[in-house]
C-alpha cells in the first residue's frame, strides 16, 4: 500500500480531480463501460453481455483473439499482449494480428499490453521483467503508433495493485528510454473503495500527462453488502473523473465460480443476473443472490486475483 505522505497526496489529487470531473451521466450506451471476458464453461452466458438491454461498449478477453460469440457485435474488441512470446526482440505475432484486424476491418481504435507482469505466472500473472517487456514493446506496439498516426491508442502494461506492481512500472519505464509512446495506463484494484481512490490518485499524479482506464476491479472477498457499496461508490466515482477514460469490472462470471468471492459476481450460480451485474449492464436491481461453491475458488486465465494474495495486499 502507499506510504502515509503518498496516501495524503494522493487523497489531494483525487480531490482536485473530483471537483473538476463532470457529472455522472445515465446514457446508454455507455461510453466508458466494458466487459473483461473470461472463458467459463457456460458459454450460453455470453449473449448476456451483448444484450440489446445492455449498456456495455467494449470488450477484452487477455488475447488478441475476437470471441466468435461476438463476431457481429456492437462491443468493440480490444486486442492485449498477455505476456512475452518466446523471442521478445524478433516476434511480432501480435503486431501482425492488428495489422490484419485492421486491414479485414475490423474496428481497433485501442490495444492492451501485457497482464500483470509483476506478478507470478502461479498467480495468473505473466511474469514478465521490465527489461523484456520495454523490448517487446519497442518491436510490437510502438509500430502501431507509426502506422496508424495515433489513432490505435496504446495501453501501458497493466500491472497488480500492490507497491510492487507501481515499481515495476517506474522500471518500465526507465528501460524504454523514452522510446515507448504509452496513451494510457491500466489499473488493477482488489479492495476497498478508499484503497482505489488512493490508487488511482498515485497513478494520475505520477502520470498526468496519461489517460487512466481501470480494467480490473472489485471488492474482492466482501461481504454481499459491502461488495454492493463498493461497485456504487467506485462505478459513480469512475464516471466523473474526467481522467478515467474506460473502466471494466470483474464480474462477468457465475458467483460458484468466482475467484474474487461469490458476491463480486454478476451472475449467481444459476446464471441469473446478480443487483450489481444487472446494474452494470444498465438495467435494475433484481435481488438475484449470488452463493458460492464452498471451498472452490476457480483461477480464470488473465486474473492474478487468488483470494489468500488479495487479503494479503489489502491487510498488508
Amino acid at each position: 500500500m502507499p506510504s502515509q505522505h503518498s496516501s495524503l497526496a494522493s487523497a489531494l489529487l483525487l480531490s482536485i480531480a473530483l471537483l473538476s470531473s463532470t457529472t455522472a451521466q445515465s446514457t446508454s450506451p455507455h461510453p466508458r463501460r466494458g466487459l473483461a471476458y473470461v472463458t467459463t464453461t457456460h458459454s450460453q452466458d455470453d449473449s448476456i453481455w451483448d444484450s440489446s438491454t445492455s449498456d456495455l461498449t467494449w470488450y477484452y478477453n487477455y488475447a488478441f483473439n475476437p470471441i466468435s460469440a461476438y463476431a457481429n457485435s456492437k462491443l468493440e474488441y480490444v486486442p492485449m499482449l498477455w505476456g512475452a512470446p518466446q523471442n521478445p526482440a524478433t516476434d511480432t505475432t501480435f503486431l501482425d494480428a492488428v495489422n490484419s484486424m485492421v486491414a479485414s476491418g475490423t474496428n481497433i481504435t485501442a490495444i492492451l499490453f501485457l497482464n500483470e507482469p509483476d506478478g507470478t505466472t502461479a498467480t495468473g500473472g505473466s511474469q514478465v521483467d521490465p527489461g523484456t517487456a520495454a523490448t517487446i514493446w519497442k518491436t510490437q506496439v510502438e509500430p502501431l503508433k507509426k502506422k496508424y498516426n495515433g489513432k490505435i491508442s496504446l495501453g501501458g502494461p497493466a500491472v497488480t495493485g500492490a507497491p510492487s506492481g507501481f515499481n515495476w512500472l517506474q522500471t518500465f519505464f526507465t528501460e524504454c528510454a523514452g522510446n515507448c509512446s504509452v496513451d494510457f495506463l491500466p489499473v488493477h484494484w482488489y479492495g476497498n473503495f478508499e484503497g482505489l481512490a488512493s490508487h488511482l490518485g498515485q497513478v494520475m499524479g505520477t502520470y498526468p500527462n496519461m489517460t487512466t482506464w481501470v480494467t480490473e476491479f472489485a471488492d474482492a472477498g466482501a461481504s454481499l453488502t459491502d461488495s454492493e457499496t463498493f461497485y456504487n461508490q467506485s462505478s459513480s466515482y469512475l464516471d466523473r473523473l474526467g481522467n478515467v477514460t474506460r473502466y471494466s469490472y470483474f464480474g462477468a462470471f457465475r458467483s460458484d465460480v468466482s475467484n474474487v468471492g461469490p458476491n463480486a459476481a454478476f451472475l449467481t450460480q444459476d446464471g441469473k443476473l446478480t443487483d450489481i451485474g444487472s446494474m452494470y449492464l444498465g438495467q435494475g436491481a433484481t435481488g438475484n443472490t449470488p452463493k458460492g461453491a464452498a471451498g472452490r475458488y476457480t483461477a480464470f486465465a488473465g486474473s492474478s486475483m487468488m483470494f489468500v494474495l488479495v487479503l494479503f495486499l489489502v491487510m498488508g
